[in-house]
């Protein structure tokens, strides 16, 4: 039991670092946000429908009220993905992806209300704490600087993101977790055909490499790995365990976009990295 635990803990952290890599991918990859969108959509949609025809994964929706809200799922990620994207271009890598993380305190709120759980107030604490490293680590604002432009997109980001998963988990029971990533990618990709005639794609001809990786590694894997994990914990534990997503964000941003990170970083990752851990800890205790 007890290896069996940590073993979805190491799962959900690796899905988490796969997922961090949107951040120095989407702000690397010189594209309009929507159309780096529907390319990562639309060739994660191929991945996966491969991938559930090899493992025989029954793609069959049972009721055409799951299908409204299969809708309304993919609706929300692709403003999640969008917004952030557009954070991330206006900001940095830091910045746009610690803004992102202000969800797991959304989520907490909004848990009790979509799956009828009881209100646990150790969320909210763990949600303040992450808050507090999010607030050390943020640069001084300028308002007249696209910064705090990038913070707000962030942070409707965080919100987008927040209703997708608590939607997405009410199907997690009842359907296989690849499936559901499948048809969040489908219908983004139909959502987001206009914006190939509305905007320029011509440089997808340079980027493609980067767009195939954030298809396959982020998305496919990384997504779907993090949607399967909801079987073992409640939204709001999944969510604040991926909290440390900024943190991987930052290292690999280090590396390949040579943003140096303060010593600011360091003390708001250290707190981002606490509720990780206790979390980690809480949600082995729980029945």
């Amino acid at each position: 039991m007890k290896n069996t635990h940590l073993k979805h803990i190491f799962e959900l952290l690796l899905a988490t670092l796969f997922i961090s890599t949107s951040g120095v991918l989407g702000k690397y990859i010189e594209m309009p946000p929507p159309v780096i969108v529907w390319w990562r959509a639309s060739l994660a949609m191929v991945f996966l429908f491969v991938y559930c025809k090899y493992k025989n994964i029954n793609l069959k929706i049972t009721s055409g009220k799951d299908v409204v809200t299969f809708i309304i799922g993919a609706i929300f990620m692709a403003a999640h993905w969008i917004t952030y994207f557009y954070a991330l271009k206006l900001s940095n890598v830091a910045l746009g992806m610690l803004s992102l993380y202000t969800f797991p305190v959304i989520t907490a709120l909004l848990e009790p209300v979509f799956m009828k759980t009881r209100f646990n107030p150790i969320h909210i604490v763990l949600g303040i704490i992450v808050l507090l490293g999010i607030y050390i680590l943020a640069p001084e604002f300028n308002l007249e600087s696209s910064h705090v432009q990038g913070i707000g997109l962030g942070l409707i980001s965080a919100l987008c993101y927040s209703l997708r998963i608590l939607i997405m988990k009410q199907h997690i029971a009842k359907y296989n977790g690849t499936m559901l990533m499948f048809y969040q990618v489908l219908l983004i990709t139909i959502l987001l055909i206009p914006t190939l005639f509305l905007m320029d794609t011509s440089s997808i001809e340079t980027q493609y490499p980067y767009v195939l990786l954030l298809a396959f590694l982020t998305t496919a894997i990384g997504h779907t790995l993090m949607v399967q994990k909801f079987k073992y914990f409640s939204v709001s534990t999944a969510s604040i365990i991926s909290s440390i997503q900024p943190i991987f964000g930052i290292i690999l941003a280090f590396f390949f976009l040579s943003e140096i990170p303060t010593l600011k970083t360091f003390f708001g990752g250290l707190l981002i990295l606490s509720t990780v851990i206790i979390e980690s800890v809480r949600s082995k205790k729980k029945p």
